[in-house]
């Protein structure tokens, strides 16, 4: 109780709430699911508690930065490049060739770094708000110079697009119309929320970068028609 009593977010708590429900649903999956289940939860609270540890002394004032590539690339994987990882080993352990014909060591390979350019935007996006509460995932050595953070922004956004890239062939890859749209959509606005923090201003990033929603609803009607897809490739 005391926990949830910490929790101001009413979404979180209900989250919290039904807690018992999550693991009730756990128990009754299959063994090979539930072990997939497992192992990615576990690998997604690792990063956060990671997290929690690195930035634990930081402050707006004195912000902390991740100190190179690997750590970054560590923490996309951890919290959502393990996802790709999870959703396609499951795709293969309960649709078979259903899920897709293609080889399925490429397409975790592709789904690892489809989850990892996901969160890569949100980093990217995120930047000025998660410098407020003093967190940096950008490697920079000075996280308080602004063009050496613009710098490391441009440049990860090149590495972002190829992931994402990445995530449009592995749509490519699956079978059924159903899985393609599903998997196409948020690498589709991905790309459209990439496109918009190329040339974006440090203003710009702060005050927010968000793709319309009448945008969004044009792109559901293009991946549906298969047009996303034809168009990539």
């Amino acid at each position: 109780m005391q926990v949830l009593n910490a929790v101001a977010d009413p979404r979180e708590r209900r989250l919290l709430e039904a807690v018992g429900d999550c693991l009730a649903g756990l128990r009754g999956l299959p063994v090979a699911e539930a072990a997939l289940v497992r192992e990615v939860v576990a690998t997604i609270i690792g990063g956060q508690r990671l997290d929690l540890q690195r930035f634990a002394s930081a402050g707006a004032l004195v912000p902390l930065a991740l100190k190179d590539d690997a750590e970054l690339e560590d923490y996309a994987w951890r919290v959502a490049g393990c996802v790709g990882e999870f959703w396609t080993k499951l795709g293969y352990l309960t649709m078979g060739e259903r899920f897709s014909s293609s080889d399925e060591n490429e397409m975790i390979r592709l789904g690892v770094h489809y989850g990892k350019g996901l969160q890569l935007i949100n980093i990217l996006r995120d930047l000025p708000a998660d410098l407020a509460q003093g967190r940096c995932y950008l490697p920079v050595a000075d996280s308080l110079n602004r063009d050496e953070l613009m710098a490391c922004h441009r440049r990860w956004i090149e590495r972002a697009e190829q992931w994402i890239g990445d995530g449009f062939r592995y749509a490519s890859m699956l079978t059924t119309r159903r899985l393609q749209v599903a998997s196409v959509m948020p690498a589709m606005i991905a790309r459209e929320t990439l496109g918009l923090m190329k040339n974006a201003s440090w203003d710009a990033l702060k005050a927010g970068v968000k793709v319309p929603r009448i945008k969004v609803y044009a792109m559901l009607v293009s991946a549906f028609c298969g047009r996303a897809l034809r168009d990539k490739n």
